[in-house]
């Protein structure tokens, strides 16, 4: 057939376009977007399609997505067999029999607003009294700023709603304004302010030769940024990584950070969970609060009160006037109309209710402290294990670093052996879940480690 052959050479040469540009787009920063590079192949197959006369359907030329690397382990460990898998991957806390924890406080407070709480939306800044109490937690309870109301904040949808909307905001209200995220960080931490539209750029946080806090890297990093830019910190628990700057190393920061009028932004997923200890959790805030800075703060409930599921948590800006605040908080409730329109209520109503009440807030204080210090415990027996395995290599840092994630310096080959030999499932850059955990699997997890790297 004449017509038909024509219709395919057309269709070839379409092609043969459609991919020349692509190549050539390769080298540009275009081709680093999430994304494009396979958007810009469908279109190609598209192409030829449509110029050979063939049919497809509407989103037949959607790529596949590649997997998340932490929900992948999970899925990889579901599907898995043994009898004796460990699932290191996820950072959710369980107990020393491998179970997830509900909270007593939790429970309690479950019974108190129960049958008591209508099922109507909240306002679009959330639950007022869990606003109220989640800036106290954050920034103290004699904080001026939370008495004078010079802070912006609104409810959100945990900590990753929290990045997200404070990304966006960054997006529409700070111009020229690039956010420098550590490296490594958590791997959500780019997708959330590369998806607002936001100009990023990394800063060095960890040293591999001591795995601890690169200080010196980390000042320098910061001097050499444009002044004002946005610098996304780790409250404290750095995810992946358990390092985390010591009160005086703190101080330096906030020194450099101040002469260059740089922004901080703090994602505090892990307050009380990493010491047992809320107050000194939220150091870094506190130091940075004193030393005059105005910050801004992501906060969970997901880890601290295990409330996952609920995805409770707030977003706050520290502004230099009332009337500033009511202005950066209008604006946030915008954002959050298109996204969301309302947060949940339950979650917030359960932690309004326990840190409303003496009591409760008190249980919940030892409750918090007990799942720190498991896992505390947990890395005192990995590392002991480990040393009793005759390993030579050093572990000291297992115990040295802090919070859910133990970053323990195996590479990903060794990973994939852990996982393919010992059924041993964590994410390629050796970061190990703590809270997975137990004192029955800590020591052939620590004979598996030395298999795969001595």
């Amino acid at each position: 057939d004449p017509d038909s052959a024509t219709r395919m050479r057309r269709a070839y040469a379409v092609a043969h376009t459609a991919h020349t540009r692509l190549n050539a787009l390769r080298s540009t920063s275009l081709a680093s977007v999430g994304g494009f590079q396979g958007v810009a192949s469908a279109t190609a197959v598209r192409a030829f399609a449509r110029a050979s006369g063939g049919a497809m359907g509407r989103f037949a030329d959607v790529p596949e997505a590649p997997k998340d690397p932490i929900l992948g382990i999970s899925e990889m460990f579901v599907a898995d067999t043994h009898p004796e898998k460990m699932n290191l991957g996820v950072g959710a806390y369980r107990d020393d029999n491998g179970k997830p924890v509900v909270l007593n406080c939790v429970r309690e407070a479950e019974k108190r607003i129960a049958g008591n709480l209508n099922m109507e939306y909240l306002p679009t800044n959330g639950h007022k009294e869990f606003i109220q109490h989640s800036l106290k937690l954050a920034f103290g309870e004699d904080s001026e700023a939370v008495k004078n109301g010079t802070i912006a904040a609104i409810q959100s949808l945990s900590g990753t709603g929290s990045c997200r909307l404070m990304a966006e905001f960054q997006q529409r209200f700070m111009p020229g304004c690039k956010v420098y995220i550590t490296v490594p960080t958590w791997s959500n931490h780019h997708n959330i302010w590369r998806d607002a539209g936001c100009e990023q750029d990394t800063f060095r946080y960890y040293k591999e030769s001591t795995r601890g806090l690169d200080l010196e890297g980390m000042l320098e990093d910061m001097q050499n940024a444009p002044d004002g830019s946005m610098f996304l910190l780790h409250a404290c628990a750095h995810n992946p990584t358990g390092v985390d700057p010591t009160a005086d190393e703190w101080r330096q920061i906030s020194k450099v950070m101040k002469a260059k009028s740089h922004f901080a932004m703090f994602d505090m997923a892990y307050q009380g969970f990493a010491s047992g200890d809320c107050e000194r959790d939220a150091q870094a805030i506190r130091i940075f609060v004193e030393d005059g800075h105005k910050v801004g703060c992501a906060q969970s409930f997901a880890k601290n009160m295990g409330l996952y599921g609920q995805r409770i948590g707030a977003v706050s800006i520290m502004c230099d006037s009332k009337e500033e605040a009511t202005n950066v908080e209008s604006q946030l409730k915008v954002i959050a109309r298109a996204m969301y329109s309302n947060p949940p209520l339950h979650g917030a109503a359960l932690v309004a209710t326990i840190l409303g009440d003496d009591k409760l807030k008190a249980q919940w204080y030892v409750e918090v402290k007990e799942m720190a210090d498991r896992i505390i415990n947990m890395r005192t027996l990995l590392r002991d294990n480990l040393e009793k395995t005759g390993s030579t290599l050093p572990w000291k840092h297992v115990t040295e670093q802090i919070g859910m994630f133990c970053y323990s310096g195996m590479t990903g080959e060794q990973v994939d052996k852990l996982r393919t030999d010992h059924h041993i499932y964590m994410t390629r850059n050796g970061r190990i879940s703590m809270a997975g955990v137990t004192s029955s699997t800590v020591e052939r997890l620590a004979k598996a480690i030395h298999e795969v790297t001595k």
